[in-house]
């Protein structure tokens, strides 16, 4: 079949995929509640895909990292009192990019059909004819509760639910809110935005016929690491709420459901719950330690001292793989390591078979996961992750004299494994094969640091621990004193220790997963039954 005819059967196919010829498109997304784990499939598609991102107050800023290159991105956020930007500009942003042929992604919080305007968005677009879908996110009215422990209904006490606006809009004409029916009308009540109006809600609730003793919660920011739950009776709720100093975004629920929590929370239980964790590794492996950090309940907050960089010049690393075959061993230190090396050698038109007849060690299982993906199976993986480690497992499984030995590390690296090595017998070839240099400062997270909103801050390495110094300066000294360090091994802890912070948490193992049971071991003082990792 030609490419005419291919056309011909998907007419427009290209407009929708790049939103570049013709009208463009619109997403009424859902961001759901918070949590980023409950971002949609869809959605996340949708946010990768788009030319210009909308986005409001309650949308958690970490989806904003999805976005591709020369995205644009637009808050309009409102919180009470205070709107950056009206409805009615809103509608004309979104209907102006479509019509210049983008592909916008209007990012709201929880569900765009819940209590989020999106139905009135949508009535704009079809008056002004330009494209869009929908995509449901989860809305904060089921996973605030859930995440608090609340089923919202229950096979004996409740088998209706009714969601209701706390803030009705102060444009209609009267309330379309039948007090005297919704009271009684439903098993368990879910007020979304109503912590200003609560005292007025239960009041009214309680006149049309609600009992006062009915159980009642106030969830403060549903699924988050800070998620707060007060609860009382329905008469003493707002009371209750106020002396707490409960703020929006919370969501209320009325109904006998609310006794389960009691058996049921779960997510406060989390081991890092309501810990801020502060990650200083390099961007492109703080990933998977952040995501760590999360599953545990906690907060992490990526703040990257060093940049991995790739080479200024590659003539040292080129030489060293053209002629891999002179080697008897290579060394990779780090998964950083493995990938720049191996990446080189595909530039070069090789593969992995320019390692045939090398042995390979490997520093830790984090390196040797990556040289598995690269389908290589190290000969050699120390019992302790580091460059002790490497020496060790030499003088106990290898016998290095005369051995031509490949390091493979970052330009900073220290000279105590090629000495070392090079005292055991090994001819050793130490070869750079990628930079790291210091990271731009984040003043956001030094305020964090200095006014105490951060618990903790984990070191995976010396570099790491001697950039965060550089780039606090004398703020340094300034950190919240109950603020804990944490750090991978003894070399990591002795580089903290010399810049004059207080080491508490320092890990037997040198992984990212021994140094987070060991940090939660300190917040508890001793280790939950189980962590799932």
């Amino acid at each position: 079949m030609s490419s005419d005819s291919d056309e011909t059967l998907c007419p427009g196919a290209e407009e929708e995929k790049t939103g570049k010829h013709g009208i463009g498109k619109v997403d009424l997304v859902g961001a759901g509640p918070g949590d980023l784990s409950l971002i949609t499939v869809k959605a996340l598609d949708c946010i990768q895909r788009a030319d210009l991102v909308v986005y409001d107050h309650l949308v958690n800023p970490y989806l904003l990292r999805f976005l591709k290159p020369g995205a644009e991105e637009v808050y309009v956020g409102k919180v009470a009192g205070k709107h950056a930007l009206p409805q009615d500009k809103i509608n004309a942003l979104l209907s102006k990019a479509a019509a210049e042929g983008k592909m916008v992604c209007r990012l709201k919080g929880g569900d765009p059909f819940i209590f989020g305007r999106g139905g009135e968005e949508a009535e704009y677009l079809v008056k002004k004819g330009i494209p869009f879908e929908v995509v449901p996110g989860v809305t904060s009215a089921i996973a605030a509760p859930a995440y608090a422990g609340i089923p919202l209904t229950h096979r004996k006490m409740a088998s209706t639910v009714a969601f209701i606006t706390g803030n009705e809009a102060t444009d209609k004409p009267s309330s379309s809110i039948a007090w005297e029916k919704l009271s009684t009308g439903a098993d368990t009540l879910v007020f979304l935005m109503g912590v200003a109006n609560l005292p007025e809600i239960a009041a009214r609730l309680v006149k049309e016929g609600r009992d006062p003793n009915t159980p009642a919660a106030v969830i403060e920011w549903g699924t988050m690491p800070w998620q707060r739950c007060v609860e009382g009776r329905l008469e003493e709720i707002a009371a209750v709420a106020n002396r707490e100093k409960v703020q929006s975004p919370a969501i209320t629920i009325v109904g006998e459901v609310v006794t389960m929590r009691k058996h049921l929370a779960w997510y406060e239980k989390k081991p890092f719950f309501g810990k801020r964790i502060v990650v200083t590794r390099a961007t492109t492996q703080a990933s998977s330690t952040t995501e760590m950090i999360e599953k545990l309940g906690g907060d992490p907050i990526e703040f990257p001292t060093i940049r991995i960089e790739p080479l200024e010049d590659y003539k040292e690393l080129d030489a060293a793989i053209e002629s891999l075959s002179k080697y008897d061993w290579i060394v990779f230190t780090s998964v950083n390591g493995v990938e720049a090396v191996l990446d080189r050698a595909f530039e070069l038109g090789k593969d992995v078979r320019c390692l045939g007849g090398v042995r390979i060690c490997s520093i830790g299982p984090n390196t040797t996961e990556a040289l598995r993906k690269r389908q290589l199976v190290p000969d050699l993986q120390p019992a302790r992750f580091s460059s002790e480690g490497i020496i060790e497992a030499c003088l106990r499984s290898a016998d290095l004299r005369g051995k031509k030995v490949l390091l493979t590390r970052s330009m900073l690296a220290d000279d105590m494994l090629p000495s070392t090595l090079a005292e055991l017998g090994a001819e050793v070839t130490d070869v750079p094969c990628y930079r790291t240099i210091k990271a731009e400062p984040d003043r956001s997270v030094i305020e964090m640091l200095v006014d105490g909103d951060v618990d903790a801050v984990i070191f995976t390495s010396a570099s790491t621990v001697r950039n965060f110094a550089e780039i606090l300066g004398d703020d340094l000294q300034r950190i919240w004193p109950r603020t804990v360090f944490a750090c991978i091994g003894p070399v990591t802890a002795a580089a903290a220790r010399d810049v004059g912070l207080d080491v508490q948490v320092e890990s037997v193992d040198y992984t990212i997963p021994a140094l987070l049971v060991a940090l939660i071991a300190h917040f508890h003082g001793k280790l939950p039954p189980a962590i799932y990792l």
